[in-house]
C-alpha cells in the first residue's frame, strides 16, 4: 500500500522541511475548502430483546484535537449472544455476557488511534490506517484478556473521512454501501460455514470445528468451534474457546464519488430478516433517523423479536445536496460482489494516492482503495514502502511501548517460509504481544478441547 507519490524516506520522529511546508499548503487548502467536504449524517435505531446491543456515534473526531480541518468520523456497532446460536452482528456482537461489548465500546477506537502515527497529512493517515486498525483490534483483544475470559464480541468499526470510508470488522457483522447505483459490501462474514479457508485454519491452530451432536449421533445447526461452539472463527474477547479465535480485522476502504453514498451496519437481528437490497428499498428516500427505524420495523414485523435487532444508517452527503438522504435508484451492478476468499489482500501502488486521484479525479467512479483479510498478522503488519516508514521502527506495532536495543521480537521469527525476511527485519512486538502471536497461530494452547454433545454447554 502507498501514501502519497511526493512522500519521501524519513526516520521516525522527523519530518524533512519539505514535506512539513507541503502538508501545511495542503491543509490550509483542505481548511479553505472545508465546506466542500461532504456532511455525515447518522442515526441508529433498534429493538431489545436481551438488551446487549451496543453502538457507537462519534460524527466529529479529529485527528490533532484543535484542528478543524482534521476531522473525521467514527461509526462502530455490536451485541452480545450466547455460544451455541448464531451470534449477532455488527454493533459489538458480544456474546456469554456483555463485558467483551462494553469493553471494546470504550476502548477500540482509542487504541486505534494510538497506533496512528503522529503527525502524518490526510492522505499518510488515511494510507496508515489499515495498519492502525489491526495493531488496535489486536491489542484490545489482548488488553481484554486481563478483564474476563469467557466474553466475547464481534466489531464493526466504519471511519469516514472526508469521501473515504474505512471499515474494520470482526465475527458475522455486515457493513454495507449503496452509491452510483450499486451496492458494495465493505465487511466480511467469519461464521464457520462461510469459509472453507477459516475452518481450515482454526484446525491447523488446534481447534475442533463440527456441528452440534444429539442423540443418535446426528449433527444439526451451523459449525462451531469447539469447546464452546462458537460459530465464529474471529472475535474481540472468546478466550475460553480458544486464542485461535482471532481479533484480526478484514480491512477495506472506498473512495466515494461526489454523489456521495449510503452505509447500512445492522446486527444480524436485521440480517436474518431482510436481503440487503431489501433493507436499502424500504427506507430509500428516508433521512437517516427515520431509515434506521423504518429498517428494523421492517425486520422485527417479518421475523418478530427473537433477538436483539439493532440499525446505524449513515448518509454521506455531498455539498450540493441539501437534504440529509441518498436517493439512488436499486439496480445490480460491479458492486454486488461477495468475498469469497479471506485472504484478499489490495493495496495501492506506490504510484497512487489520494492526493494523486484529486489531481486526475473521476467523479462518478466509487474506488477500492485497499481491502484485505489475511488472518496472518505478520503480513498485516509488515506494511509496503512508504507506509512502513511512517511508523516508529523500535516500538512494539501492537501495543506502541518503545522497544530498548535488543528488545524487540521480528514479526517474521519463526516463518517457515521466511522469503527474503531475516528475522532481524521489522517491524518487531514486545514479549508479550509475541506471546499473543504464537497464540493465536496455535503455537501455545490456552485450553484443551472438550466434548461436543448437546449437553456440554450453553
Amino acid at each position: 500500500m502507498s501514501a502519497s507519490r511526493g512522500a519521501t524516506r524519513r526516520r521516525a520522529g522527523s519530518v524533512a522541511l519539505g514535506d512539513l511546508l507541503r502538508r501545511e499548503a495542503s491543509e490550509e487548502r483542505v481548511a479553505s475548502a472545508g465546506a466542500e467536504r461532504p456532511t455525515v449524517a447518522a442515526a441508529q435505531a433498534g429493538r431489545a430483546k436481551k438488551g446487549e446491543d451496543l453502538a457507537l456515534l462519534k460524527p466529529a473526531c479529529e485527528r490533532r484535537p484543535g484542528a478543524p480541518s482534521t476531522s473525521f468520523s467514527a461509526f462502530a456497532s455490536s451485541s452480545v449472544s450466547a455460544l451455541l446460536r448464531l451470534t449477532l452482528s455488527q454493533l459489538f456482537d458480544g456474546h456469554n455476557g456483555s463485558a467483551a461489548a462494553v469493553y471494546a465500546k470504550e476502548h477500540l477506537l482509542g487504541n486505534v488511534l494510538s497506533c496512528v502515527p503522529a503527525d502524518l497529512s490526510r492522505d499518510e493517515w488515511l494510507a496508515a490506517l489499515p495498519r492502525a486498525l489491526v495493531a488496535g483490534f489486536v491489542k484490545t483483544d489482548k488488553d481484554f484478556q486481563t478483564k474476563a475470559h469467557s466474553s466475547g464480541t464481534t466489531v464493526t468499526l466504519a471511519i469516514i473521512d472526508g469521501s473515504v470510508v474505512t471499515v474494520a470488522s470482526v465475527g458475522d457483522s455486515r457493513c454495507v454501501l449503496e452509491a452510483e447505483g450499486s451496492i458494495y459490501y465493505l465487511s466480511a462474514d467469519h461464521r464457520f460455514d462461510a469459509s472453507e479457508e477459516e475452518v481450515g485454519r482454526v484446525t491447523e491452530c488446534g481447534g475442533e470445528v463440527g456441528r452440534l451432536n444429539v442423540v443418535g449421533g446426528a449433527e444439526i445447526g451451523p459449525l462451531r468451534c469447539w469447546p464452546g461452539g462458537l460459530c465464529l472463527s474471529r472475535s474481540i474477547g472468546d478466550q475460553d474457546v480458544g486464542e485461535f479465535i482471532i481479533p484480526v480485522p478484514y480491512v477495506k476502504q472506498m473512495k466515494l464519488s461526489n454523489a456521495g453514498g449510503r452505509l447500512i451496519i445492522s446486527s444480524d437481528g436485521v440480517w436474518d430478516a431482510l436481503t440487503t437490497e431489501m433493507a436499502f428499498s424500504c427506507a430509500r428516500g428516508l433521512p437517516p433517523e427515520a431509515a434506521a427505524e423504518q429498517i428494523v420495523k421492517e425486520a422485527v414485523e417479518s421475523k418478530g423479536l427473537r433477538d436483539d435487532t439493532t440499525c446505524i444508517v449513515i448518509d454521506i452527503i455531498p455539498p450540493e445536496k441539501p437534504k440529509c438522504t441518498i436517493e439512488s435508484p436499486k439496480t445490480p451492478g460491479k458492486g454486488l460482489v461477495l468475498l469469497k476468499n479471506f485472504f484478499l489482500r489490495k493495496t495501492i501502488s506506490d504510484s497512487l494516492s489520494f492526493a494523486d486521484k484529486d489531481n486526475h479525479p473521476d467523479p462518478a467512479l466509487v474506488e477500492e482503495v485497499f481491502e484485505d483479510g489475511c488472518p496472518s498478522l505478520s503480513r498485516r503488519l509488515n506494511s509496503e514502502y512508504p507506509v512502513r516508514n511512517m511508523f516508529k521502527l523500535f516500538a512494539c506495532a501492537i501495543c506502541q511501548i518503545d522497544l530498548e536495543s535488543g528488545q524487540g521480537i521480528s514479526i517474521h521469527e519463526g516463518l517457515s517460509k521466511p522469503g527474503k525476511l531475516r528475522p532481524w527485519d521489522g517491524p518487531f512486538l514486545c514479549h508479550s504481544c509475541q506471546e499473543k502471536k504464537e497464540a493465536m497461530e496455535g503455537k501455545r494452547h490456552s485450553r484443551d478441547s472438550s466434548s461436543r454433545n448437546s449437553g456440554s454447554s450453553e
